[in-house]
């Protein structure tokens, strides 16, 4: 039997360490984003004396701590997702309009992340809503430091992730169309088309009654585990070669982007959530377990026969 007293020192216990890791993680993000705005903010569009690039850093910080009060008041995850995609919305379009930005690349690139941004806001916002939770929240949104680190880690997210597309967009020169444009306009339409598809096959999937307790192994879900996440990194792959031709000196340091996108989608949010959901699922499955032997994680690839 567990006496009063035991609990309530494993109780203490529990708040310490949710408290210390709240903390390193809030510092941990602070600390990223610095260094990636100081970078991106190099030989920048200035306005009123700020780097452009940094007013849009603190408006992502600001927006999520705003937006934090009261999912902590409500215990809520609902408008996480939104929350983020609003934020890249309002970071790209402000970015393009403080630093006059009206060459085509700054344009293309202000429309790419809109338009990912809606599309994926808007599908998230739903899955939430329908669903009525977002089962990563349960235990971390009834912490405080966990909960406060999960927002401000997204608005390191969204800067960290948009930051070669910004960087991009409030540089002062003023580059002209070339081959990493055309390039990386494919490379985006690719990504987005992926992520898109593999959105709508797994939804037509879960809406069929027959597929309830059942797990996904078809369309592109036959070939990658994972295909939203690699389209992900594929059209964040785009952004960043259209951006490269218009970044000087520390700026390329906002070419981390993608690399950034793996790391969070692979060890951090992602991948590392769902196959460990996956495998408390369906680990005792033979038929998962030929599917995780023959489709690679995230890489498209024909299945094995």
């Amino acid at each position: 039997m567990i006496e009063y007293s035991d609990l309530n020192s494993r109780t203490g216990e529990v708040i310490m360490n949710d408290g210390m890791v709240g903390t390193l993680g809030i510092l941990g993000a602070l600390l990223v984003a610095s260094g990636i705005t100081w970078g991106g903010s190099f030989e920048g569009a200035v306005i009123a004396g700020w780097p452009v690039f940094l007013l849009c850093g603190i408006f992502a910080f600001l927006v999520q701590w705003c937006v934090f009060v009261h999912a902590w008041w409500q215990h809520t995850e609902i408008y996480f997702d939104l929350t983020g995609s609003l934020t890249y919305i309002v970071m790209v379009v402000s970015g393009a309009l403080l630093s006059g930005a009206n060459d085509l690349r700054s344009l293309v690139l202000v429309a790419l992340v809109v338009v990912w941004a809606l599309r994926l806001g808007s599908f998230l916002f739903k899955r939430v809503k329908q669903a009525g939770e977002d089962r990563r929240f349960r235990s971390m949104k009834y912490s405080f430091p966990i909960f406060l680190m999960t927002w401000t880690l997204q608005a390191a997210w969204v800067l960290v992730t948009a930051s070669c597309a910004l960087a991009a967009i409030t540089a002062q020169s003023d580059v002209a169309i070339d081959v990493f444009f055309g390039l990386g306009l494919l490379v985006w339409i690719a990504g987005f088309a992926i992520e898109i598809v593999a959105d709508r096959q797994k939804s037509a999937f879960k809406e069929n009654p027959n597929n309830a307790h059942q797990f996904i192994s078809e369309g592109l879900w036959a070939w990658s585990r994972l295909p939203n996440y690699f389209g992900e990194i594929v059209l964040w792959l785009g952004v960043a070669i259209i951006a490269f031709p218009a970044l000087v000196g520390w700026q390329l340091l906002t070419l981390i982007s993608p690399l950034f996108v793996v790391i969070l989608l692979t060890y951090i949010s992602g991948v590392r959530m769902l196959e460990n959901r996956a495998n408390k699922t369906w680990g005792d499955d033979p038929d998962y377990q030929a599917y995780k032997r023959n489709t690679p994680v995230l890489m498209l690839w024909p299945p094995k026969s």
